[in-house]
């Protein structure tokens, strides 16, 4: 209603917005479309002739290492949506159903596995669970019996399911809390009670923020590359797609549809996400009918409580403990502790690897600037034109989340490797690609807090601005960007927190060393015994680099919105 109200009373589209929206344009389809295009191209393409072919998909299909690849995938993202989904929901319900001490502390804690890639909590997590891990050695100390946690697929689910469930957690409690009370009342009233409450109210009404939390797990799961690599499971798509590009070249047709594969489960994960609630009604009698009734937790339960949310936050931060153990430990093998600590791994990090962090800053800064600039541009002509066709941009962008990174990393292999520069350097060689790709992967996030931002924005104060003699130039310039800064803020610390630890798509356009961000560093470092030490130490530095923007931004916003309230 207000996007469609704000749009009817805009002015018809100016010269200067025909101009943004075809720059904007041009942006999408070079460096998202045409290599994504180009990926669905060569593998309806026949090697040699460039005739149309389905014999790709074929060879495809009758291959036994592709079937049980994607089968695989298929399995650990559907079991890792399984045990995130068990993590989240006790965590989200203590939280927002109860009167629970350290709520909002809990929230934060259950955050925080999102800002450490989740190819290095792998290495973290063999340490602790692994065959001759932490927890493995005590129980076959105690009791002569060992558990597989991380043996094959189920050390890859129990990684993601620990990185990835805070999507379900933060979505699931942002239902809960938005239900309308007096929905529990009335059943309430009519005799409903304990677990038939939860059953047929709570769950059916706080459905949708769990169908997009675990429609995210999956395909996030299903795209990651590095995780399976590290833990030395090679047979998932990503990682086939990455092998059979790096080790027979851009050539091999194999890997491109193994990439449309990847883009055809993406697309249709979300699809039946949407479609699991189209023709249900999840709309509560008031909005902001102030959350569910709250209960307070008393005697066992209490203590049952607070010991189920102490053990989900050790398991879920167990990786990053273990993780500064080992960025600390001369050797920790065959032992539950380090035998020793040391900062040398610090030394060495700061020594050998100073260029992965500034290129890091660099690259995650340029794209957030990025997104931040499109993303506004993009709001700007969805909300306040009447342009033609402009729906199609914000489509376009978001468009971006169903491209996995190794797909989006191959397309631009396949594009832009084949122009070169006068000097016969390939574009695709060329640092600022890792960048174009950095901020077209995170498009997307920026460009949401950019739309929530400016539909906050009153278009009387524009119009106010306009009739004082403003032009639309100057009116942007001093009236609506200065009061988005908030969501500005947000968009650019989000795109930078993400691509600071994006690895996919780097890991295919990296060809040398000194143009590598701090995540491909990381991947290097912990391909080695020797170098998961330096590797952890450069890991904790990543977590502290992400934490830090991310606290500063708050900090920011907070204070001009306590300045808003002073004036």
């Amino acid at each position: 209603m207000t996007v469609a109200l704000a749009a009817r009373s805009a002015p018809a589209a100016t010269r200067g917005q025909l101009a943004l929206a075809a720059g904007i344009g041009l942006f999408l389809f070079l460096f998202l479309a045409l290599p994504t295009a180009m990926v669905v191209f060569v593998a309806f393409t026949e090697k040699g002739t460039g005739q149309f072919t389905l014999v790709n998909f074929v060879d495809f299909a009758r291959t036994d290492l592709f079937v049980r690849s994607f089968w695989n995938s298929v399995y650990v993202s559907a079991m890792s949506v399984v045990w995130a989904s068990a993590l989240a929901l006790p965590l989200a319900v203590l939280t927002t159903r109860f009167t629970f001490r350290g709520a909002v502390l809990i929230q934060t804690l259950g955050f925080v596995p999102l800002v450490m890639p989740p190819f290095v909590g792998a290495v973290a997590m063999q340490l602790l669970f692994g065959r001759n891990g932490t927890v493995n050695l005590l129980l076959d100390d105690a009791f002569g019996f060992k558990i597989p946690f991380m043996e094959g697929l189920n050390g890859v689910i129990f990684v993601q399911s620990l990185h990835y469930f805070p999507f379900i957690l933060v979505n699931l409690s942002a239902s809960l809390r938005n239900i309308d009370r007096a929905m529990e009342e009335a059943a309430q009233n009519l005799g409903s009670s304990g677990f038939r409450l939860i059953r047929r109210i709570v769950v059916p009404l706080a459905m949708p923020g769990f169908v997009a939390g675990a429609s995210l797990v999956f395909v996030k799961v299903f795209d990651d590359l590095a995780t399976p690599l590290l833990l030395n499971v090679k047979d998932m798509l990503a990682p086939q797609a990455y092998l059979r590009v790096s080790s027979i070249g851009i050539a091999d047709p194999m890997g491109y549809v193994i990439s449309v594969v990847l883009i055809v489960v993406s697309v249709a994960a979300m699809w039946i996400s949407t479609l699991a609630l189209k023709g249900k009604d999840y709309a509560t009698i008031q909005r902001g009918g102030g959350g569910l009734g709250r209960r307070t937790l008393k005697g066992w339960e209490n203590l049952a409580g607070h010991a189920v949310v102490i053990a989900i936050l050790l398991l879920v931060l167990s990786p990053h403990i273990a993780l500064f153990l080992l960025s600390i430990a001369t050797i920790w093998s065959f032992s539950p502790l380090p035998d020793a600590y040391t900062l040398a791994h610090y030394n060495r990090v700061f020594a050998e690897s100073s260029l992965y962090i500034k290129n890091t800053l660099v690259y995650a800064s340029l794209a957030g600037l990025i997104d931040v600039i499109v993303g506004t541009a993009i709001a700007y002509l969805v909300l306040r034109t009447r342009l033609v066709g402009r729906q199609w941009l914000d489509w376009a962008a978001m468009a971006a989340l169903a491209v996995p990174g190794v797909v989006l990393g191959i397309g631009y292999l396949r594009t832009f490797y084949g122009v070169t520069l006068p000097d016969g350097t390939p574009l695709a060689a060329l640092w600022i690609v890792i960048v174009l790709a950095l901020a077209v992967r995170r498009l997307p996030y920026a460009l949401r807090a950019c739309m929530a931002a400016l539909q906050q924005i009153s278009l009387a104060l524009e119009e106010a601005a306009e009739n004082l003699g403003a032009t639309k130039a100057r009116t942007v310039r001093r009236i609506v960007v200065p009061l988005m800064t908030g969501g500005l803020l947000a968009g650019f610390v989000t795109s930078f927190s993400t691509a600071a630890v994006e690895l996919s798509a780097t890991l295919m356009l990296v060809q040398s060393n000194s143009d590598a961000p701090l995540a491909y560093g990381l991947y290097v470092f912990m391909q080695s015994s020797n170098g998961r030490g330096p590797g952890a130490a450069l890991g904790i530095i990543a977590v502290l680099l992400v934490t830090i923007c991310t606290l500063a931004s708050h900090y920011i916003v907070e204070r001009r919105h306590i300045g808003a309230g002073g004036r």
